[in-house]
């Protein structure tokens, strides 16, 4: 397959129906390396030559022919799962991890953000409950303001 140069990303709603869709699993990091050579696992490459500032989001679509969509999507990597007991822990959380200028996502009960070994102790000091898990991130890397 001949790699495929994406200058710009397509218009989302001028998407082909019924395309095979190809997801393209990224961490957080590396969706904002919008300026390197990319395989997708079904074996296209891509030369991602995007604007600078570009971060590809979940759900994004690279490139879109042939039959198929290559999808972003986010990937598996190790993450801080809080779980705050109270309203008030929920704002701690929050507000620490805002002056670190971590993104965090909060879904359920739980609040997530990248993995960070000196933030998991910081946490855990503070008593926290706090873990270490596997999942996808869909935030922001950390180098990216996001508040």
């Amino acid at each position: 397959m001949e790699p495929i140069l994406i200058t710009t990303l397509p218009d989302a709603g001028n998407r082909e129906q019924g395309l095979e869709t190809v997801p393209i699993p990224l961490t957080a990091a590396d969706r904002r390396r919008v300026r390197r050579l990319l395989t997708a696992p079904d074996g296209q490459a891509f030369y991602l030559a995007l604007p600078t500032g570009t971060v590809l989001r979940p759900g994004t679509v690279l490139w879109a022919g042939g039959g198929k969509a290559y999808m972003v999507t986010a990937a598996e990597e190790d993450l801080l799962r809080v779980r705050p007991r109270t309203l008030r822990e929920a704002a701690q959380v929050g507000h620490l991890l805002g002056n670190l200028h971590r993104d965090m996502v909060a879904e359920g009960r739980f609040i997530y953000a990248l993995w960070d070994e000196g933030l998991y102790h910081r946490l855990r000091q503070k008593g926290f409950a706090v873990e270490r898990v596997q999942g996808p991130f869909v935030g922001n890397a950390p180098g990216e303001h996001a508040h």
